[in-house]
């Protein structure tokens, strides 16, 4: 069933609505959040998730709601990963803990924008060129394959990437924060604070973090709607869910593998559909192959659901046991 227009207009508005009133309540209150705090938010904006899908379900029948929960899980489980890296940028630039926030708010505003533009050019590949779904699959499922290799999920070093490397060598960086400012005056002359070396840090690591999500929620739905309203409600509560996950990052030591399962499935997936809806000259005369199976949107969502729920037990019990081992030793 196709979506209203004045539908997706009045969820888009909402949407923007929530996020100014979080970028508002940031700038007046640059506290670190209580774990009270942080539970009640991170428990209100999964718990809005999941409204917005029944209201799809009501809306636009169970095809646009399954959709959204499958991209929306597969988002919010890589955000976490994402997680890992802000933790250690935070640690590598010495953040101050009550500045935080702010990066981070700034972080989430810049993934929806570089989301944005890439689900924009993804959907328009899409509706032109079959073949994107070869490229998109063929990705995922080097970047599933790459996650696995890493096994446990550890927090190693962050490299800095050439921009970081030549903005510290050309423009006058001060050694030291001084609370919000960017531009301070630093040995009789004007000078940016650390925290623009760490705005940049972060916008390019959301633009790689970008190129790996996008094709894997393009996997489940094509719908650009479906695809940036789950992206959007995946990284609605991230600033919480940092302070909130604090040490238990460290358990989730499992993570990379069950996101690597999650997207070599979604990889696999669109490989198949890629075969199915085939016009490449050089692969079957440019027809399309019918014995390509077609995998149903319940079984994607039901694939990821459970690679999900067993990664985070199994990093649990591994946990516990590692920490019973060495208090035991």
């Amino acid at each position: 069933m196709q979506l209203s227009k004045w539908f997706e207009v009045a969820t888009f508005a909402t949407l923007i609505l929530l996020l100014v009133v979080d970028l508002i309540l940031v700038a007046r209150d640059a506290r670190v959040p209580t774990m009270r705090e942080c539970t009640a938010w991170v428990g209100f904006y999964v718990s809005l998730a999941l409204v917005f899908a029944v209201i799809l379900l009501v809306v636009g029948g169970t095809e646009p709601a399954g959709q959204f929960v499958a991209g929306w899980l597969t988002e919010y489980s890589l955000s976490v990963d994402n997680l890992f890296v802000f933790v250690v940028i935070m640690s590598k630039f010495s953040v101050p803990r009550h500045h935080q926030q702010e990066v981070l708010m700034v972080g989430i505003i810049l993934s929806l924008v570089l989301r944005g533009g890439f689900i924009l050019i993804g959907a328009a590949a899409i509706e032109r060129f079959s073949w994107v779904f070869y490229l998109f699959g063929a990705f995922l499922i080097y970047t599933a394959i790459q996650l696995a290799r890493q096994g446990e999920t550890e927090e190693s070093d962050f490299e800095e990437n050439i921009l970081i490397r030549k903005a510290r060598r050309i423009l006058p960086i001060a050694p030291t924060y001084e609370g919000r400012k960017l531009i301070i005056r630093y040995g009789g002359t004007r000078a940016l604070t650390p925290m623009v070396l760490v705005f940049l840090a972060i916008a390019t690591t959301d633009l790689l973090f970008a190129l790996d999500s996008i094709p894997a929620i393009f996997g489940l739905t094509q719908d650009p709607f479906i695809v940036y309203t789950a992206t959007i409600f995946a990284l609605m509560g991230l600033r919480q869910l940092y302070f909130l996950l604090g040490g238990l990052l460290d358990r989730l030591i499992y993570l990379s593998i069950g996101l690597a399962i999650v997207l070599g499935f979604i990889g696999v997936k669109l490989v198949l559909e890629a075969l199915h809806l085939n016009d490449v000259g050089w692969i079957n005369g440019g027809q399309p192959i019918s014995w390509a199976p077609e995998i149903p949107i319940w079984v994607s969502l039901s694939v990821i659901v459970v690679v999900l729920a067993i990664t985070t037990v199994a990093s649990l019990w591994r946990s516990e046991s590692r920490k019973g081992n060495q208090s035991g030793a």
